[in-house]
């Protein structure tokens, strides 16, 4: 079953020259795809992984996630279908400097206004299976980075997503942290199905996805699916 369906979008900054970031890109991908998009540094994949997860809209085409369209949300829909749709991981982790991992893995179960005993055991069941069962008092100051990111990844996997996006989310990582990383994303794919999107130019992480989608100057050049 297909989750994300762009159709012929285009993201184009207007200027005395026209940056096209996004040149007509049309992809399919079905649940539970362990995915990476990939490319040089301007190659728009960025702008395409904030466009499927709509934090930023296309100029032209559709984005069509979960039989939605959601480049026709407004503002408020687009928030509420975010919540309750996508898990993002970033770069910068993004973590709530005043709240303790289990704060700040609850968080958005809270917006979402879920009952205190669900919240409670899914924070438990997330930080234990990214090795942080221990470290749930602990605000990210008193984490290092490899420890926030996994924060990040429970953080995103908590309101049960039916994917998630991950922007860079090795670009702050050693090798050991990377690996441990991208194994709870793999065996969170296998366990619960959960569709991951990665952006990236980490060829840990390109050595992992089961498919891979190469875009230069905001077009597709190839997209290779592993056995």
């Amino acid at each position: 079953m297909s989750v994300i369906i762009t159709k012929n979008i285009y993201k184009t900054y207007p200027g005395v020259v026209p940056v096209h970031a996004v040149n007509g890109v049309s992809i399919d991908i079905t649940e539970g795809e362990f995915t990476a998009i990939v490319g040089p540094s301007g190659s728009g994949k960025t702008t395409l992984l904030n466009i499927i997860g709509g934090l930023d809209k296309p100029t032209s085409g559709e984005v069509i996630v979960n039989n939605q369209d959601i480049s026709q949300l407004s503002n408020n829909e687009l928030i509420d279908f975010r919540l309750h749709n996508i898990g993002f991981v970033f770069q910068a982790y993004n973590l709530i400097p005043v709240l303790t991992a289990k704060e700040n893995v609850e968080f958005v179960m809270l917006l979402q206004k879920r009952a205190k005993e669900e919240r409670d055991n899914r924070v438990a069941e997330l930080l234990d299976a990214v090795g942080l069962g221990d470290r749930m008092n602990n605000r990210p100051s008193q984490m290092s980075g490899g420890q926030q990111q996994r924060v990040a990844v429970a953080r995103a996997l908590a309101p049960k997503p039916k994917f998630v996006l991950a922007d860079e989310p090795t670009a702050n990582l050693d090798s050991t942290s990377t690996s441990n990383l991208l194994d709870i994303m793999a065996e969170l794919n296998r366990k619960e199905n959960i569709t991951f999107v990665f952006s990236t130019h980490d060829q840990r992480v390109i050595d992992r996805a089961r498919r891979v989608i190469t875009l230069e100057d905001g077009k597709i050049v190839s997209d290779v699916t592993r056995e």
